[in-house]
Parts: structure tokens; C-alpha cells; sequence
């Protein structure tokens, strides 16, 4: 199987390393300053589970891509998916699948808009890995997830050469057949705590300990009922492990959302928050804390583009 991984950042970089030294056939579509810096230094990935040093990583230009792949690993942030879909167009042929890792589910019907419904996986990360200055992926954590699935549950050959292609590879390949209601999980999970450290500007501890863990608590429930209006209820035993971890005394929980709204970045308010309350909003879901959440990330991306913020 011809793989192709879009980017060689923290999440492509270490999941495309493990099947490099499982000995995949891997290719990464990179970017010339990134193609630049592994071509001096390889690939490295240092991990508490063993690390990776590819020399020389198999890599490949947007401009270069001469023929297609049979399956194309995606994963980038949700606001560059439509730059991200034109740098690997060339790739997409008659039979190959695609496996995006994004965050929610707009990214699912932007795909399948662009290449065809019959092309696109369902697929999500469980991963907490950095990337340095150095170009060295640092993975911080003892989770290394990649779970894929057919969007309508089935079991069909491709895979099957999927799971054959993961199989023997240093980090936790699962197929599922409930994909989707676990990409409605996550994306209920990551809106309530983006949602909530980002409007308190504090970790679930300083929440906690600030007495204002009811809104957490408030902003699962409303994400939950979302989820629940378009059919996918979340599992008791995943609310109740959010409940637990957004109530934690001294938990220094927090989520990417926060620290880039700390350090002045882009994020994915829009992806992840506003489409949620837009598919609530449709079903007639009362989410007044979620309006709230919404209207902070937003006000927050509009004094970004008054001041005129990079990146």
C-alpha cells in the first residue's frame, strides 16, 4: 500500500516515522522550508516508547506529485484544509481512501464535496506530541491512537489493507465500525474544554478551584445535547469520564484552543464551536453558554484581524 501523509509536523511526522521503521511504503507531502530541514537532519522523534530516527524520509513537493496513492493520511488544522486539499489533489486517484485526523465533522463534508463521499474515512488521533524548533517531533505522553473507519460502519476490504498496512507499527492502530459516533464524542469533548479554559483563561484546576466548575459541567451538557440532536447520543461512560476530568481539583487540564489564544494565535473557534452551535441551532437546542464561548472566540479573532496578527 502506497501511503501518503500530508505534513510531517507532530502528529504526521510520528505516526509516519512508526510505519517507516515498521517498513511501509510512506511518502510526506511537505512544504519546501520542512522538506529543507529533514533533508539536512532526517526525521526525529524522541519518545518515551522508543525513538525514531529516519536519515533520509521519503518526501515529496506539492508541485511533484506525478501519480496517486492509495491511501492519503490527513491531518492539518481545520482553517487550512481547503490550501491543504489543493496541495494533494494530484494524489487523489480512482481508488485511493483518505483518512483525515481533524477535529468535528465540517472537515468530513468539505472532503467529500472536493474528491467524493465514496473516497473519505473516518479517522481521529489520541496524541499529545509537539514539534521544537529543531524540526524534532517530542512525544509527551504514553498515548499514540489512530482509529479509522468506514463512515457507514461496514467492513470493507480496504480495511482490512489498511489494518495489514498499521499492523506491526510502534503506536495503537484501531479500526472501528462506530467511527462516527466516536468523532461526535471527541468533538463534544474538545468543544467543552476549549470552550470552557478558554473563556475562564485558566486550567480545569484554576476553574475548580474558582468555584465555576458548574459551567463546565453546564457546557458538557449543552455539547452533549447537540451531539444527541443529530443522533449520536455520547456513551454514559465517556460523559462521565468528561464530568470527572472537568471538575478535578488542581488538574492542569487545558486545551490547545487556550494556548493559542494565550500566545496570540489562529485557532479553531469556527471549526469546532461555531459549527457545533450552528447544527444545535438548526435542531432547536437551547446552548446559551455555548452562544457565550462562541461570541469570546469570535471577538477574539476579530481584534486579531483589526490588529492584523500573524500566523
Amino acid at each position: 500500500m502506497k501511503i501518503l501523509i500530508v505534513g510531517a509536523g507532530a502528529l504526521g511526522g510520528y505516526f509516519g516515522a512508526r510505519l517507516l521503521q515498521a517498513g511501509r511504503d510512506v511518502t510526506f507531502l511537505v512544504r519546501p522550508k520542512r522538506a529543507a530541514q529533514l533533508a539536512k537532519t532526517g526525521l526525529v522523534v524522541r519518545s518515551r516508547l522508543g525513538d525514531a530516527h529516519i536519515p533520509s524520509p521519503p518526501l515529496v513537493l506539492a508541485d511533484d506529485l506525478a501519480a496517486p496513492f492509495d491511501l492519503i493520511i490527513v491531518g492539518c488544522k481545520a482553517y487550512d484544509l481547503d490550501s491543504t486539499m489543493d496541495s494533494f489533489a494530484r494524489a487523489v486517484g480512482s481508488h485511493t481512501a483518505i483518512l483525515p485526523y481533524l477535529n468535528g465533522m465540517k472537515h468530513i463534508d468539505s472532503l467529500a464535496a472536493r474528491f467524493g463521499a465514496e473516497r473519505v474515512l473516518g479517522g481521529l488521533a489520541m496524541i499529545s506530541a509537539t514539534l521544537d524548533d529543531d524540526g524534532i517531533v517530542h512525544h509527551l505522553n504514553e498515548t499514540h491512537i489512530l482509529a479509522y473507519g468506514e463512515l457507514d460502519g461496514s467492513q470493507s476490504p480496504r480495511m482490512a489493507a489498511i489494518a495489514a498496512a498499521f499492523a506491526g507499527a510502534a503506536f495503537d492502530a484501531r479500526a472501528t465500525q462506530t467511527i462516527v459516533q466516536e468523532l461526535w464524542e471527541k468533538w463534544v469533548f474538545i468543544a467543552t474544554l476549549g470552550g470552557v479554559t478558554s473563556l475562564m483563561r485558566g486550567v480545569v484546576g484554576d476553574i475548580e478551584r474558582a468555584g465555576a466548575a458548574n459551567l463546565s459541567l453546564q457546557l458538557l451538557a449543552e455539547c452533549a445535547a447537540i451531539a444527541a440532536s443529530q443522533g449520536y447520543v455520547p456513551r454514559p461512560a465517556v460523559l462521565e469520564r468528561g464530568r470527572t476530568l472537568y471538575t478535578a481539583p488542581g488538574s492542569m487540564l487545558t486545551a490547545s484552543m487556550m494556548k493559542d489564544i494565550e500566545r496570540g494565535a489562529r485557532i479553531e473557534g469556527e471549526h469546532i464551536v461555531g459549527d457545533l452551535l450552528a447544527r444545535g441551532e438548526r435542531s432547536s437546542v437551547e446552548t446559551p453558554l455555548l452562544r457565550i464561548v462562541y461570541a469570546h472566540l469570535t471577538t477574539y479573532e476579530a481584534r486579531r484581524a483589526r490588529e492584523g496578527t500573524e500566523g
